[in-house]
């Protein structure tokens, strides 16, 4: 299934957002040091509350041990940028994917933007700049889980008359 990739993050409460989301939809989130803020249960926990126990969180120690862990891995770089010309809509996902989102503040550097195997948007309306980071991940991973039948399996409902 597809992971997601934080680039330096700057917020922490999107960062724990994303990690709630990580928890719910059994994706492991990496993030990519140095953060804006310490990575610490304090500095994630309003946001992330108490999904952050389920969470499965990689941290990279800076961006050359995360491009080195990756091409030993063989994954596929999927970069979330404004500046991307193709529709995440229209991209074809693997499972093995691993979708970047920048710092909510930059972005990613030119030389981490050349290294994406894909460059990938979400159309907004004319005239809007971006959408929050956090959102942005669930919008993309939505489109990413559902095209590689990567959702978990929805809890089944007990069977009539039986105890709840």
């Amino acid at each position: 299934m597809p992971d997601l990739v934080l680039f330096q993050p700057d917020i922490p409460q999107n960062t724990g957002t994303i990690l709630r989301l990580g928890a719910c939809l059994g994706v492991t989130v990496h993030v990519i040091e140095p953060a804006g803020f310490p990575l610490s249960d304090h500095a994630l926990r309003r946001a992330g509350m108490d999904y952050l126990e389920r969470a499965a969180m990689v941290r990279h120690v800076d961006f050359p041990a995360f491009e080195a862990w990756r091409r030993e891995q063989g994954r596929r770089l999927v970069l979330l940028t404004t500046s991307g010309a193709v529709s995440h809509l229209d991209h074809a996902f693997a499972a093995t994917d691993l979708l970047m989102l920048g710092r909510e503040s930059s972005g990613v550097p030119q030389d981490v933007h050349a290294l994406a195997d894909a460059r990938l948007t979400v159309p907004m309306v004319a005239g809007m700049r971006s959408l929050n980071v956090a959102v942005t991940a669930a919008i993309v991973l939505g489109e990413a889980l559902r095209q590689t039948s990567g959702f978990p399996s929805a809890p089944q409902p007990p069977a009539a008359g039986s105890p709840a």
